[in-house]
């Protein structure tokens, strides 16, 4: 009686068909490295692309160099190029690498209003410049010097043109941008696009320098 007592006992305990498998905390960290490999190549693949821009603006200046001492029968850059036009202009896209790494620091701490009020800064601050260099296009035009005016201006304004659409490139990515941040807020991949964004940005800035230095300063003064 005891044996049957003690086995009809045991029958009556519930039996766990499924084992338990605790979390393994690994998981979650190989999951974070595989994304940060990825964040990683992304920029990789960016920085490629920022080298293979690089190509471009040499072949554009290299252009400039070529073709900009041909001015015969051909309007001036001294007499129609606005120095202090220019200048306002650049100082425009210079801050604006400024505020566009204050929206970097924002995003960091992942303080969205932060983030949110620079990168408008930075948009206005680089809509301000295309703006400048479209009246400045539109000026040069009225005046006669086209790109069809003769070598000079041809190389001015493939060299200045391309640098104001990848400019307007930028701002359209901005946009772009704070949708996703609107709906996925600080993840990882928004990150990633913020991270590549500034790279060109301030990209955009280095090149600017350069342009303003060797066409506007060398060419005017």
């Amino acid at each position: 009686m005891a044996n049957n007592h003690s086995s009809a006992t045991l029958s009556d305990q519930p039996v766990n068909a499924t084992p338990h498998h605790e979390a393994d905390p690994h998981d979650s960290h190989n999951t974070h490295d595989h994304a940060h490999d990825r964040g990683d190549l992304v920029l990789f693949g960016f920085w490629v692309y920022i080298m293979s821009d690089c190509l471009l603006f040499a072949t554009l200046f290299a252009m400039y160099a070529v073709l900009g001492g041909n001015t015969v029968n051909v309007v001036d850059p001294k007499d129609l190029i606005e120095l202090k036009f220019v200048a306002i202009g650049t100082a425009l896209l210079l801050i604006s690498s400024f505020t566009f790494g204050m929206a970097m620091l924002g995003a960091y701490v992942k303080d969205m209003k932060r983030m949110a009020k620079w990168l408008v800064a930075t948009w206005l601050l680089g809509a301000g410049f295309l703006g400048l260099e479209m009246y400045e296009f539109s000026h040069l035009i009225h005046e006669g010097a086209t790109p069809q005016s003769g070598g000079l201006w041809s190389s001015f304004f493939a060299l200045v043109g391309t640098h104001g659409m990848h400019v307007f490139a930028g701002l359209i990515w901005m946009i772009l941008l704070f949708f996703h941040f609107r709906r996925d807020g600080f993840s990882e991949d928004n990150m990633i696009r913020l991270s590549c964004l500034s790279l060109f940005w301030h990209f955009l800035d280095i090149i600017w320098i350069f342009v303003f230095s060797f066409v506007y300063l060398m060419g005017t003064l």
